[in-house]
């Protein structure tokens, strides 16, 4: 593991997360291959050298050679992989499990607009499977991972708290994923009421920092390589959008929180109010406070940006009030999200 992520789970092992009641526990965790997955599965397995947390993980993946890379550094016996894709096949689990954390679905704005079907079935698909097998396991806890995209156009002022759904253009093709989030949570909300399963979900602000992996091209990590490489930070939109963000280690915090401390059948914004700007803004932080103003923002929209699967301008802020009445606080800001990002990238 590198340098910046061991801080960084060293930290967490720190923090006000409920651990000794996570000790001596299974966790099967889904899209352990993508960012949140594998930085849980590598923080759970960090916790277990460094503070006997003793836990068991199982990791779903749908390719075994990706997840050797990805944990070349965690090989033990206490990380299993399950290999199942959860649009078409069931996730096969032997013996008990005390702790799901959902976290596959489609993040490439791209396929969203080239494959919507997929984008849905993926998701509602999936995530019946996993609720189902929550039941099967009578399960401690079940976590979803959803978004702030699940509010779309927000009809309140000020700060947007969890009842505060806004209006989503099911006309659009990229609604896909908005919709397919708000049935997963419904679907969520049905199981945690028929069959009582201990399900919560958390939704995440745009998470990025130290562990995204080397295919990430979300407009943060665009942002971070020009700024890396010296390049202008181009903008294939007018950046109007006011962006929410929380840094990684501390969406896992939340996370581990919630399983111990969530409601069922209630949701839980998971984002770093003082890291709230628009786009456009962010892309020129960037140029100045880590480029040192080498670079520029400029704006450059293609005739085929509809192509791209941007999501339409927002204007929100997410409140995490909720989240921080179980003892949950943000710790790492914006500018230094992006500092020990590029350590990571570099």
């Amino acid at each position: 593991m590198r340098e910046v992520l061991i801080e960084d789970f060293k930290q967490l092992t720190e923090r006000n997360i409920p651990w000794n009641e996570l000790r001596d526990k299974t966790f099967l965790i889904t899209g352990a291959t993508g960012l949140v997955g594998s930085l849980l599965v590598r923080c759970l397995l960090y916790a277990n050298e460094t503070i006997n947390l003793n836990a068991k993980v199982y990791a779903v993946v749908r390719n075994t050679d990706k997840a050797d890379r990805i944990f070349e550094d965690e090989k033990t016996d206490a990380l299993s992989y399950i290999v199942a894709d959860l649009a078409t096949e069931k996730v096969c689990c032997e013996g008990e499990c005390d702790y799901i954390i959902h976290a596959a679905a489609v993040t490439a704005s791209k396929l969203m607009v080239s494959d919507p079907v997929g984008t849905i079935r993926t998701s509602i698909d999936g995530t019946e499977k996993m609720l189902q097998l929550a039941v099967e396991k009578k399960v401690r806890a079940f976590i979803y991972i959803s978004s702030m995209e699940i509010y779309g156009q927000p009809k309140t002022e000020g700060r947007t708290a969890e009842k505060d759904l806004g209006y989503v253009d099911i006309e659009t093709v990229r609604s896909c994923y908005p919709e397919g989030k708000r049935m997963c949570e419904c679907m969520c909300t049905a199981y945690a009421a028929q069959y009582g399963v201990n399900v919560i979900s958390a939704r995440l602000a745009q998470t990025f920092g130290a562990g995204i992996l080397p295919t990430e091209n979300r407009v943060f990590a665009q942002f971070a390589r020009s700024a890396v490489n010296g390049e202008n930070i181009v903008l294939h939109t007018t950046g109007e959008s006011e962006g929410n963000y929380v840094y990684t280690a501390d969406a896992i915090a939340a996370i581990l929180t919630l399983l111990v401390k969530g409601e069922a059948g209630k949701a839980y914004n998971i984002a770093n109010e003082e890291s709230h700007i628009t786009i456009r803004n962010m892309a020129e932080l960037v140029a100045k406070e880590i480029a040192g103003s080498k670079i520029q923002a400029v704006i450059d929209i293609p005739e085929d940006s509809a192509s791209l699967g941007y999501a339409p301008p927002v204007k929100m802020w997410l409140d995490a009030s909720k989240m921080r009445a179980l003892g949950w606080k943000p710790e790492v800001g914006l500018v230094d999200a992006y500092k020990r990002m590029i350590r990571w990238m570099e």
